[in-house]
């Protein structure tokens, strides 16, 4: 009869400390994926929106750094206009880092509702 109180106890035990080891556990993944993954994901959603929205005569800056207007689009790729005598660059879509035509349409605005 006293083994069998040993042994429950001893089981007991192991199951506390396996809670005890998995609780920190969980609480790390959630607070990754609050402080890491989910800003991320939504930092992702605003670019692809951003890219998809593009327009002919937006004026942009490329992953590389070359500034240009857009020319011309197709589905997954766009000729933009650089510098001065009006050469003509074919980029990918994806290679879009940012929209200076929104952007500068954006600030206005901002300003005025202050």
């Amino acid at each position: 009869m006293m083994n069998f109180q040993l042994l429950d106890a001893a089981a007991t035990g192991q199951q506390g400390s396996m809670m005890g080891l998995l609780l920190p556990m969980i609480l790390m993944f959630a607070v990754l994926y609050f402080f890491m993954i989910r800003p991320q994901k939504k930092r992702e959603k605003e670019t692809q929106k951003m890219r998809s929205s593009l327009e002919v005569g937006d004026e942009i800056i490329t992953i590389g750094g070359i500034v240009g207007i857009v020319a011309s689009m197709r589905e997954d790729t766009l000729v933009i206009e650089t510098g001065s005598d009006r050469s003509k660059i074919r980029v990918a879509r994806w290679a879009v880092q940012q929209n200076l035509t929104a952007k500068e349409a954006a600030a206005p605005a901002e300003k005025e509702k202050k």
